[in-house]
Protein backbone atom coordinates (compact mmCIF):
# COMPACT_ATOMS: atom_id res chain seq x y z
CA UNK A 1 0.00 0.00 0.00
CA UNK A 2 1.55 3.48 -1.06
CA UNK A 3 2.17 6.11 1.28
CA UNK A 4 -1.24 8.11 -0.06
CA UNK A 5 -3.60 5.62 0.38
CA UNK A 6 -3.02 5.92 4.39
CA UNK A 7 -4.64 7.47 6.34
CA UNK A 8 -2.92 8.93 8.93
CA UNK A 9 -4.83 8.65 12.54
CA UNK A 10 -5.98 12.18 13.90
CA UNK A 11 -4.52 12.77 17.34
CA UNK A 12 -6.65 11.99 20.52
CA UNK A 13 -9.19 14.22 21.00
CA UNK A 14 -9.46 15.84 17.72
CA UNK A 15 -12.27 14.06 16.55
CA UNK A 16 -14.70 15.43 19.54
CA UNK A 17 -13.25 18.87 19.17
CA UNK A 18 -14.14 19.04 15.94
CA UNK A 19 -17.85 18.04 16.54
CA UNK A 20 -17.81 20.41 19.25
CA UNK A 21 -17.10 23.63 17.27
CA UNK A 22 -19.56 22.06 14.73
CA UNK A 23 -22.46 22.22 17.09
CA UNK A 24 -21.18 24.97 18.48
CA UNK A 25 -21.12 27.14 15.24
CA UNK A 26 -24.78 25.49 14.47
CA UNK A 27 -26.01 26.47 17.90
CA UNK A 28 -26.95 30.48 16.97
CA UNK A 29 -29.18 29.35 14.19
CA UNK A 30 -31.16 26.95 16.16
CA UNK A 31 -31.70 29.55 19.14
CA UNK A 32 -32.44 32.13 16.13
CA UNK A 33 -34.81 30.25 14.68
CA UNK A 34 -37.22 29.62 17.36
CA UNK A 35 -36.41 33.39 18.65
CA UNK A 36 -37.67 34.38 15.43
CA UNK A 37 -40.72 32.09 15.25
CA UNK A 38 -42.14 33.30 18.52
CA UNK A 39 -41.66 37.04 17.77
CA UNK A 40 -43.68 36.24 14.34
CA UNK A 41 -46.24 34.24 16.38
CA UNK A 42 -46.96 36.79 18.79
CA UNK A 43 -46.64 39.13 16.54
CA UNK A 44 -49.63 37.46 14.91
CA UNK A 45 -51.71 36.59 17.76
CA UNK A 46 -51.25 40.49 18.81
CA UNK A 47 -52.79 41.29 15.12
CA UNK A 48 -56.03 38.48 15.09
CA UNK A 49 -56.76 40.32 18.49
CA UNK A 50 -57.02 43.85 16.87
CA UNK A 51 -60.25 44.16 15.01
CA UNK A 52 -60.00 44.57 11.44
CA UNK A 53 -62.29 47.64 11.36
CA UNK A 54 -59.93 49.52 13.94
CA UNK A 55 -57.05 48.56 12.17
CA UNK A 56 -58.70 50.23 8.97
CA UNK A 57 -59.69 53.38 11.14
CA UNK A 58 -56.10 53.26 12.86
CA UNK A 59 -54.18 53.48 9.64
CA UNK A 60 -55.92 56.05 8.96
CA UNK A 61 -53.86 59.55 9.65
CA UNK A 62 -56.69 61.94 9.59
CA UNK A 63 -58.95 59.56 11.70
CA UNK A 64 -56.19 58.96 14.02
CA UNK A 65 -55.81 62.45 14.82
CA UNK A 66 -59.68 62.71 15.23
CA UNK A 67 -59.99 59.51 17.19
CA UNK A 68 -57.04 61.34 19.60
CA UNK A 69 -59.15 64.92 19.96
CA UNK A 70 -62.57 62.81 20.64
CA UNK A 71 -60.69 61.23 23.54
CA UNK A 72 -59.58 63.88 24.74
CA UNK A 73 -63.09 65.86 24.69
CA UNK A 74 -64.59 61.95 26.06
CA UNK A 75 -61.78 62.48 29.31
CA UNK A 76 -62.68 66.54 29.53
CA UNK A 77 -66.74 65.56 30.08
CA UNK A 78 -65.80 62.17 32.40
CA UNK A 79 -63.74 64.17 34.65
CA UNK A 80 -64.87 68.12 34.43
CA UNK A 81 -65.57 68.47 38.30
CA UNK A 82 -61.65 67.05 38.84
CA UNK A 83 -59.92 69.64 35.72
CA UNK A 84 -62.45 72.78 36.30
CA UNK A 85 -61.09 75.26 38.69
CA UNK A 86 -64.13 76.47 40.29
CA UNK A 87 -67.89 75.69 40.48
CA UNK A 88 -69.41 76.60 36.81
CA UNK A 89 -72.91 77.84 38.58
CA UNK A 90 -70.57 80.13 41.48
CA UNK A 91 -71.79 83.67 41.12
CA UNK A 92 -68.54 85.14 43.74
CA UNK A 93 -66.00 86.57 41.42
CA UNK A 94 -66.16 90.04 40.15
CA UNK A 95 -68.29 90.46 37.03
CA UNK A 96 -67.47 91.18 33.31
CA UNK A 97 -63.52 90.19 34.37
CA UNK A 98 -60.82 90.30 31.48
CA UNK A 99 -58.54 87.03 31.13
CA UNK A 100 -56.24 86.87 34.11
CA UNK A 101 -54.05 84.20 36.08
CA UNK A 102 -57.01 83.47 38.31
CA UNK A 103 -59.54 83.70 35.62
CA UNK A 104 -57.65 82.22 32.43
CA UNK A 105 -60.67 83.17 30.25
CA UNK A 106 -62.06 85.62 32.41
CA UNK A 107 -66.13 86.07 33.87
CA UNK A 108 -69.58 86.28 32.78
CA UNK A 109 -71.81 89.03 33.55
CA UNK A 110 -73.01 87.46 36.33
CA UNK A 111 -69.66 86.76 38.51
CA UNK A 112 -69.11 82.89 36.56
CA UNK A 113 -65.55 81.18 35.64
CA UNK A 114 -65.69 81.33 31.81
CA UNK A 115 -63.34 78.02 31.41
CA UNK A 116 -65.21 76.06 34.01
CA UNK A 117 -68.05 76.63 32.14
CA UNK A 118 -66.21 76.13 29.24
CA UNK A 119 -65.26 72.72 30.23
CA UNK A 120 -68.61 71.18 31.99
CA UNK A 121 -70.52 72.63 28.71
CA UNK A 122 -68.55 69.10 26.82
CA UNK A 123 -70.41 67.51 29.03
CA UNK A 124 -73.81 68.49 27.26
CA UNK A 125 -72.61 68.44 24.15
CA UNK A 126 -70.91 65.13 23.86
CA UNK A 127 -74.43 63.68 25.03
CA UNK A 128 -76.71 65.57 22.87
CA UNK A 129 -74.64 64.76 20.15
CA UNK A 130 -74.36 60.79 21.19
CA UNK A 131 -78.25 60.94 22.30
CA UNK A 132 -79.51 62.78 19.44
CA UNK A 133 -77.50 61.46 16.47
CA UNK A 134 -78.38 58.09 17.77
CA UNK A 135 -82.02 58.26 17.91
CA UNK A 136 -82.20 60.17 14.58
CA UNK A 137 -80.12 57.30 13.21
CA UNK A 138 -82.23 54.34 14.78
CA UNK A 139 -85.24 55.92 13.41
CA UNK A 140 -83.74 56.16 9.92
CA UNK A 141 -82.05 53.01 9.76
CA UNK A 142 -85.57 51.12 10.84
CA UNK A 143 -88.17 52.91 8.49
CA UNK A 144 -85.41 53.32 5.72
CA UNK A 145 -84.50 49.40 5.75
CA UNK A 146 -88.07 48.61 6.36
CA UNK A 147 -88.99 50.72 3.14
CA UNK A 148 -86.65 49.48 0.64
CA UNK A 149 -86.50 45.40 1.84
CA UNK A 150 -90.51 45.34 1.87
CA UNK A 151 -91.18 47.15 -1.24
CA UNK A 152 -95.08 47.50 -1.97
CA UNK A 153 -97.72 49.45 -0.10
CA UNK A 154 -95.32 49.25 3.33
CA UNK A 155 -92.35 51.00 1.22
CA UNK A 156 -95.14 53.76 -0.46
CA UNK A 157 -96.61 54.58 2.48
CA UNK A 158 -93.15 54.69 4.63
CA UNK A 159 -91.78 57.09 1.59
CA UNK A 160 -94.52 59.67 1.41
CA UNK A 161 -93.46 60.10 5.45
CA UNK A 162 -89.84 60.23 4.22
CA UNK A 163 -90.91 62.54 1.62
CA UNK A 164 -92.96 64.62 3.90
CA UNK A 165 -89.81 64.77 6.65
CA UNK A 166 -87.61 66.19 3.56
CA UNK A 167 -89.93 68.92 2.33
CA UNK A 168 -90.69 70.30 5.93
CA UNK A 169 -88.34 72.95 6.72
CA UNK A 170 -86.59 71.50 9.55
CA UNK A 171 -84.76 74.22 11.51
CA UNK A 172 -88.19 76.43 12.05
CA UNK A 173 -89.76 72.77 13.18
CA UNK A 174 -87.48 72.64 15.44
CA UNK A 175 -87.86 76.08 17.10
CA UNK A 176 -91.25 76.38 17.10
CA UNK A 177 -91.32 72.28 19.13
CA UNK A 178 -88.40 73.46 21.38
CA UNK A 179 -89.97 77.30 22.13
CA UNK A 180 -93.47 75.92 22.68
CA UNK A 181 -92.40 72.49 24.49
CA UNK A 182 -93.47 72.89 28.51
CA UNK A 183 -90.42 71.68 29.49
CA UNK A 184 -86.87 72.68 28.87
CA UNK A 185 -83.52 71.29 28.88
CA UNK A 186 -81.42 69.03 27.05
CA UNK A 187 -83.76 66.31 27.35
CA UNK A 188 -86.69 67.63 24.88
CA UNK A 189 -83.67 69.26 22.35
CA UNK A 190 -82.43 65.64 21.98
CA UNK A 191 -85.85 64.58 21.44
CA UNK A 192 -86.51 67.79 19.00
CA UNK A 193 -83.21 66.78 17.36
CA UNK A 194 -84.44 63.22 17.02
CA UNK A 195 -87.21 63.38 15.63
CA UNK A 196 -87.02 66.18 13.13
CA UNK A 197 -83.88 65.10 11.19
CA UNK A 198 -84.05 61.16 10.28
CA UNK A 199 -85.66 61.82 6.66
CA UNK A 200 -82.56 61.86 4.82
CA UNK A 201 -80.49 58.85 6.97
CA UNK A 202 -84.12 56.97 5.78
CA UNK A 203 -83.53 57.97 2.30
CA UNK A 204 -80.04 57.05 2.11
CA UNK A 205 -80.90 53.58 3.83
CA UNK A 206 -83.56 53.11 1.67
CA UNK A 207 -81.14 53.06 -1.29
CA UNK A 208 -78.61 51.39 -0.10
CA UNK A 209 -81.18 48.17 0.97
CA UNK A 210 -82.64 48.41 -2.67
CA UNK A 211 -79.32 47.43 -4.17
CA UNK A 212 -79.03 44.52 -1.15
CA UNK A 213 -81.89 42.94 -1.30
CA UNK A 214 -81.42 41.01 -4.85
CA UNK A 215 -78.33 39.73 -3.56
CA UNK A 216 -77.73 35.89 -3.60
CA UNK A 217 -77.40 35.39 -0.28
CA UNK A 218 -80.71 37.37 0.53
CA UNK A 219 -82.58 34.66 -1.79
CA UNK A 220 -81.03 32.50 0.23
CA UNK A 221 -82.25 33.29 3.77
CA UNK A 222 -85.56 33.78 1.94
CA UNK A 223 -85.82 30.03 0.99
CA UNK A 224 -84.58 29.01 3.95
CA UNK A 225 -87.51 30.38 5.37
CA UNK A 226 -86.30 33.65 7.63
CA UNK A 227 -88.68 36.20 8.30
CA UNK A 228 -88.58 39.69 7.33
CA UNK A 229 -87.11 41.14 10.61
CA UNK A 230 -84.34 38.42 10.93
CA UNK A 231 -83.15 39.55 6.97
CA UNK A 232 -83.25 42.70 7.45
CA UNK A 233 -81.10 43.00 10.70
CA UNK A 234 -78.92 40.20 10.70
CA UNK A 235 -77.97 39.68 6.64
CA UNK A 236 -78.59 43.35 4.85
CA UNK A 237 -77.47 45.22 8.02
CA UNK A 238 -74.41 43.36 8.95
CA UNK A 239 -72.85 44.71 5.14
CA UNK A 240 -73.86 47.85 5.20
CA UNK A 241 -72.49 48.49 9.10
CA UNK A 242 -69.79 51.08 7.67
CA UNK A 243 -72.58 53.03 6.30
CA UNK A 244 -74.57 53.35 9.08
CA UNK A 245 -72.05 54.37 11.43
CA UNK A 246 -71.07 56.93 8.80
CA UNK A 247 -74.76 58.10 9.12
CA UNK A 248 -75.17 57.89 13.11
CA UNK A 249 -71.31 60.67 12.87
CA UNK A 250 -73.07 62.69 10.32
CA UNK A 251 -76.01 63.14 12.35
CA UNK A 252 -74.13 63.60 15.81
CA UNK A 253 -72.52 66.08 14.31
CA UNK A 254 -76.00 67.72 13.52
CA UNK A 255 -77.15 67.35 16.65
CA UNK A 256 -74.41 69.33 18.51
CA UNK A 257 -74.27 71.90 16.21
CA UNK A 258 -78.40 71.96 16.16
CA UNK A 259 -78.27 72.21 19.95
CA UNK A 260 -76.04 75.04 20.35
CA UNK A 261 -78.10 76.95 17.72
CA UNK A 262 -81.21 76.38 19.55
CA UNK A 263 -79.86 77.54 22.88
CA UNK A 264 -78.64 80.53 20.78
CA UNK A 265 -81.90 81.77 20.11
CA UNK A 266 -82.64 81.32 23.83
CA UNK A 267 -84.80 78.38 23.66
CA UNK A 268 -83.51 75.98 25.70
CA UNK A 269 -83.14 76.27 29.51
CA UNK A 270 -80.85 79.03 30.94
CA UNK A 271 -79.65 77.03 33.69
CA UNK A 272 -78.07 74.52 31.45
CA UNK A 273 -73.73 75.23 30.88
CA UNK A 274 -73.44 74.16 27.63
CA UNK A 275 -71.56 75.54 24.76
CA UNK A 276 -74.85 77.22 23.08
CA UNK A 277 -75.75 78.52 26.32
CA UNK A 278 -72.63 80.52 26.97
CA UNK A 279 -72.76 81.66 23.11
CA UNK A 280 -76.28 83.02 24.50
CA UNK A 281 -75.42 84.69 27.40
CA UNK A 282 -71.96 86.18 25.81
CA UNK A 283 -74.57 87.83 23.29
CA UNK A 284 -76.68 88.97 25.86
CA UNK A 285 -74.04 90.65 28.03
CA UNK A 286 -72.40 92.44 25.47
CA UNK A 287 -69.43 90.67 24.98
CA UNK A 288 -68.70 92.30 22.05
CA UNK A 289 -68.85 95.76 23.58
CA UNK A 290 -66.98 94.98 26.62
CA UNK A 291 -63.70 93.44 25.36
CA UNK A 292 -64.64 89.97 26.41
CA UNK A 293 -63.64 88.05 23.12
CA UNK A 294 -62.63 84.61 24.95
CA UNK A 295 -66.47 85.12 26.36
CA UNK A 296 -67.11 84.46 23.00
CA UNK A 297 -65.19 82.70 20.78
CA UNK A 298 -63.76 79.96 23.55
CA UNK A 299 -67.25 77.84 22.94
CA UNK A 300 -67.05 78.72 19.33
CA UNK A 301 -63.54 76.87 19.14
CA UNK A 302 -64.48 74.15 21.11
CA UNK A 303 -67.71 73.47 18.37
CA UNK A 304 -65.52 73.61 15.72
CA UNK A 305 -63.20 71.68 17.06
CA UNK A 306 -65.26 68.68 18.03
CA UNK A 307 -67.39 68.77 15.27
CA UNK A 308 -63.72 68.96 13.05
CA UNK A 309 -62.45 65.57 15.06
CA UNK A 310 -65.59 63.73 14.20
CA UNK A 311 -65.36 65.00 10.13
CA UNK A 312 -61.80 63.18 10.62
CA UNK A 313 -63.12 60.10 12.17
CA UNK A 314 -65.28 60.22 8.89
CA UNK A 315 -61.99 59.76 6.65
CA UNK A 316 -61.18 56.47 8.06
CA UNK A 317 -65.06 55.28 8.42
CA UNK A 318 -65.27 55.83 4.47
CA UNK A 319 -61.83 53.58 4.21
CA UNK A 320 -64.13 50.70 5.70
CA UNK A 321 -66.12 50.72 3.01
CA UNK A 322 -64.52 52.07 0.50
CA UNK A 323 -61.18 50.15 -0.21
CA UNK A 324 -59.57 52.07 -2.67
CA UNK A 325 -59.42 54.89 0.12
CA UNK A 326 -57.24 53.16 2.53
CA UNK A 327 -54.13 54.03 3.13
CA UNK A 328 -50.96 51.99 3.39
Amino acid sequence: MSTQDRKLPEPPGQEGVTSTRGSNAAAPDGVEEPIQDEVKRQTTAAHRRMPEWFEVLWSNRKARVGLFMLAFFILVAIFANQIAPYNPSDISFRPSELPSWQHWLGTTQAGQDVLSQLIHGTRTSLIVGALGGGLSTLIALVIGMVAGYMGGIVDEILSFFINLGLVVPVLPLMVTIAAYSPVKGPTIIILVIGFTSWAWGARFKRSQVLTLRVRDYITSAQFAGDGPLRIIFREIMPNMLSLVVLSYIGAAMGAIGAEAGLEFLGIGDPSTISWGMMLYWADNGGALFTGQWAWLIAPGLALAAITSCLMLINFGVDALSNPLLREE
